[in-house]
């Protein structure tokens, strides 16, 4: 029988009720233990330059600083007094004020030459930064240089992630009281292994990161701490990977002479050599006795479902059926018309004019009519269908195959774990899994560092894809460069082709909810661009002559099929739209696009959008409209876009700029991060290693049945929701 870790008793046992509290609704911190897990982000240390000159405004900050002088002023007649402090750290000063009652105790405590902790808000007066009514924490115990330079001499003086509610010192004081507890911690690391590493155990880690001596004391906690967050992620996607083998799945072996070799025969080129790899590595996994578990990740426009189709047609080869799974209408009937366009009469089984070897290729959405649902739903539990392209309508109950085989998931990250788990439910034995990504988002990049996936890689363009040339048009600075932007999509159209203008939202009168105020925003001094309103002004204004339309997602389903048909046909000049077009929308005539407030868009989005020109034999223009100062992040983010054409570049740069996000969970952002101490792009090989260890572990004892620490340090890690979506990924 286990035992319950002893780090798991409640903060307020120890530290009171009321502080408890805090700590648990502004910090997330319940037990013991996680209180020991809330490492200091920095060491403040004696005489150190916290450089208060370059202090952002507007932020909670905590500094560590000399005063070097206090006056006391009075205003309305005697009646009103304020305290000025000015602190300095040798490389700037800063003003505190005190007013009111509130000066009396600061007077007596910050007299000229003491050192302290200041905590508070930073704002700005007489266009000067100043703490008003900052927390501060004496660090000497007298007013003496000889007393700081005695009790302070090479002391670190860590530096907690805080909140308003409790600041940095007040969490070090709640540390100071438990960390006796230390010793109790369940070390995850099995003896031979850290032994092996040369790593200390973990309480004395934990003392030494919380109370390092020297720097080398941090390097040393930091080291193993890594290790503890490596390892045990390792050791859960390992498991997970061994269960899979254990998994019984159908053998899907493409037939001589069968769909896929008529298929390949038809192809007007050849597939580029990292097609040809990459088919190897699905057609062999699908011929395994146990589930297929593939990341296939490539660059826009590098054929990434023709791959996935080949795969497809080796499953209906073999008897089964496949699913690809779209996020939007628009892309599950962009898939569906390409793949049957590129099958032609292979898409035709069993209709006049059909080839003998084909099959029913049939599309189900949402939307479509009840007779139409009804033959698709009849075409997939007889079988008549071999592959069947859909939104999440494929997830419902109603939906039954005859023999499902392979599941393709378009987009991964449009999708949660549970409708992803609903159509893998639906296969008579688990169906393989292939999941495709264009441009992978933090959480994909963090995955696939991490191996939970067998990753494929498509690197390589086709031949007669055209580069494209990204510009930032910074409307704000220079209005003439966006003047010149919609000359710049006339000159394409007159020359015979089109462009793409996207925009933010829709605009109309049921518009979305309010977004989340960033702080890039500049406290949202205008909403977001919209579709109908930039459409507008378009066709009235530069592209006035030209055909203008527009396309969002609460337009009828019929009416962007009539839209994107006649788009693709070149009856419409310029598609002014929402990002529905952001994946899967295939005009190889498209060659320019204008991106509306660009700087609302993340990394991969803006990667994703500008991957729908250049498709054909011209060259593709993307500009990205933005009225961002030229210091301002979401503009720098602007301007690595334009960069690099390179996707892969950008998934680290994005995953630099947001952090990897719940590795485990469905967070996309770096908010609710497990991860405290490993940083996925700069630990790669901390990560690398930790899965060597983490495989060899698990294959010598998988219900890790001699290793009851590790086990605990598991169920720590696997809350209810990451370990569902370790069953289901």
């Amino acid at each position: 029988m286990e035992r319950v870790p002893a780090l798991d008793e409640p903060l307020k046992k120890t530290l009171g009720a009321a502080t408890a509290k805090v700590m648990a609704e502004h910090l997330d911190l319940h037990t013991l233990g996680d209180l020991l897990h809330h490492y200091p982000r920095r060491y403040a240390e004696r005489g150190e330059l916290t450089a208060l000159s370059e202090l952002p405004l507007d932020e909670h900050v905590t500094v560590v600083a000399q005063v070097a002088d206090a006056r006391i002023h009075t205003f309305n007649q005697g009646r009103g007094r304020r305290l000025e402090v000015t602190i300095t750290d040798g490389s700037g000063r800063l003003q505190l004020v005190f007013f009111g009652k509130g000066v009396h105790k600061p007077l007596g405590d910050l007299l000229p030459g003491t050192r302290a902790m200041f905590a508070g808000k930073v704002s700005v007066f007489n266009r000067k930064l100043q703490l008003s009514h900052p927390a501060y924490e004496p660090l000497t115990g007298g007013a003496s240089a000889a007393d700081a330079v005695d009790a302070f001499a090479n002391q670190l003086i860590p530096i907690y992630p805080a909140c308003k509610q409790l600041e940095s010192w007040k969490i070090a004081k709640a540390v100071d009281a438990v960390l006796d507890r230390a010793v109790d911690a369940a070390d995850p690391l099995p003896p031979a292994l850290r032994e092996g590493r040369g790593m200390t155990t973990l309480p004395d880690a934990l003392r030494k990161i919380h109370r390092p001596r020297t720097k080398a004391d941090i390097a040393e906690a930091r080291e193993r701490l890594k290790w503890d967050e490596a390892f045990v992620l390792q050791v859960a996607l390992a498991r997970r990977r061994f269960a899979d083998t254990q998994l019984p799945a159908a053998v899907r072996r493409p037939v001589p002479g069968g769909l896929l070799d008529a298929f390949d025969a038809k192809l007007p080129f050849t597939l580029t050599e990292g097609q040809q790899s990459v088919s190897k590595e699905i057609f062999d996994d699908l011929a395994t006795e146990h589930p297929m578990h593939r990341l296939l990740q490539g660059e826009v426009g590098s054929g990434k479902t023709l791959v996935a189709l080949r795969a497809m047609l080796a499953v209906v080869d073999a008897g089964g059926q496949a699913a690809m799974l779209a996020p939007t209408e628009v892309l599950a009937q962009q898939h569906h018309r390409s793949i049957t366009e590129m099958m032609g009469e292979l898409a035709e089984g069993g209709m006049l004019g059909g080839a003998e070897q084909g099959t029913k290729v049939v599309l189900l959405t949402g939307s479509m009519g009840v007779a139409a649902r009804r033959q698709a739903l009849l075409d997939l539990v007889t079988g008549e269908a071999g592959i069947v392209i859909g939104t999440h309508a494929l997830i419902e109950d109603k939906v039954q195959f005859h023999d499902l085989g392979l599941v393709v998931v378009d987009e991964q990250h449009r999708f949660g774990v549970e409708q992803r788990d609903a159509l893998r439910s639906k296969g008579k034995q688990p169906p393989h899994l292939l999941v495709m990504t264009a441009t992978p988002i933090p959480r994909t990049v963090a995955m696939t560092v991490f191996g939970d996936l067998e990753t494929s890689v498509l690197d390589q363009l086709p031949a007669g894809r055209s580069p494209i040339a990204s510009h930032v048009v910074p409307a704000a600075d220079k209005p003439h460069f966006l003047t010149r932007a919609w000359q710049r999509v006339r000159e394409e159209v007159e020359n015979g082709h089109q462009g793409y203008v996207v925009c933010p939202r829709i605009g109309d009168a049921e518009d979305e909810k309010p977004r989340k105020k960033s702080v890039e925003d500049e406290a949202e001094k205008r909403p977001p661009l919209a579709v109908l309103d930039v459409a507008d002004q378009l066709a009235k204004g530069p592209l006035s002559g030209l055909c203008v339309e527009v396309l969002h997602g609460r337009m009828q389903p019929d009416d962007k099929d009539d839209v994107m048909r006649r788009f693709a046909a070149g009856e419409v000049h310029v598609l002014v739209a929402t990002t529905v077009i952001e994946v899967g929308v295939n005009v190889p005539n498209a060659t320019a696009m204008v991106i509306m407030d660009a700087d609302r868009f993340g990394v991969s989005q803006l990667h994703q959008l500008r991957g729908r020109v250049g498709r054909g034999s011209a060259p593709g223009l993307c500009l990205l409209v933005t009225e961002m100062p030229e210091a301002a992040p979401a503009r720098q983010r602007l301007t690595a876009v334009a960069s690099t054409l390179d996707g892969f570049e950008l998934s680290r740069i994005d995953l630099e700029q947001r952090r990897e996000g719940d590795v485990l969970g469905q967070a996309q952002s770096g908010v609710r991060s497990s991860l405290r101490m490993l940083a996925v792009i700069d630990d790669e090989e901390v990560i690398a290693a930790a899965r060597e260890e983490a495989v060899a572990v698990v294959a010598a004892d998988p219900e890790l049945e001699q290793l009851p620490e590790l086990r605990i340090a598991l169920d720590a890690l696997l809350d209810k929701e990451r370990e569902q979506y370790l069953d289901k990924g």
